[in-house]
């Protein structure tokens, strides 16, 4: 039987670990940034889904060249070591009543990114449901959280109510729109939604 590409280290993966990432997602986030500048020195930025932590590492080093602050939270500590003294860590479901007052309290943010995605299950339906959920309730944070002309960048499966979503980002922000970078596997089915400059 033929290895699928997942079974190789592609050249993402093999360029996360040499460069000291826990995961090649930050490559995703390299080029979402690139094209669309959503993240700039000295901002506060909110990780939701944070964990292994790449997004998280990669916006310290990179995008807010340390300087502001990044609020990370998941149900999974992050993988990182040390972590980052721009850095606060919240493990728990970002959503549940005592961890989102925790992000209250560190907000608001300049901008808010999420590269979260459900336990998947093998089942479409279910999965891109799920994923759903999930952006909507990041886009519900974002109308609380994120300051006037704030940015923010979520992932959603297709076939996941991706275009009403949008629709809802596009009353919230100036500009929404959707973005597949390169970095994501050709056979994955997941797309990212940016929102930019939220209205007043």
């Amino acid at each position: 039987m033929a290895n699928s590409r997942r079974d190789k280290a592609d050249s993402y993966t093999q360029r996360a670990h040499k460069e000291g990432y826990p995961a090649r997602s930050v490559y995703k986030l390299e080029e979402i940034n690139a094209a669309h500048r959503l993240i700039k020195p000295g901002d506060s930025v909110l990780d939701v889904g944070a964990a292994p932590g790449s997004w998280t590492l990669y916006t310290h080093r990179e995008l807010i060249k340390g300087k502001g602050k990044i609020v990370s939270v998941d149900l999974n500590p992050l993988s990182l070591d040390p972590i980052p003294p721009t850095v606060t860590e919240f493990t728990g479901d970002a959503f549940s009543k005592e961890i989102r007052a925790k992000l209250v309290e560190e907000g608001p943010y300049d901008a808010i990114i999420s590269d979260a995605a459900p336990m998947t299950t093998g089942n479409r339906i279910v999965d891109t449901t799920r994923s759903e959920y999930l952006a909507e309730q990041v886009v519900l944070l974002a109308q609380e959280q994120l300051k006037a002309h704030g940015n923010m960048v979520i992932k959603i499966f297709q076939g996941g109510g991706e275009q009403e979503v949008l629709k809802t980002m596009r009353t919230i922000f100036q500009k929404a729109k959707a973005f597949k970078p390169k970095a994501s596997r050709d056979d994955s089915f997941e797309i990212f939604l940016i929102g930019i400059d939220k209205k007043n």
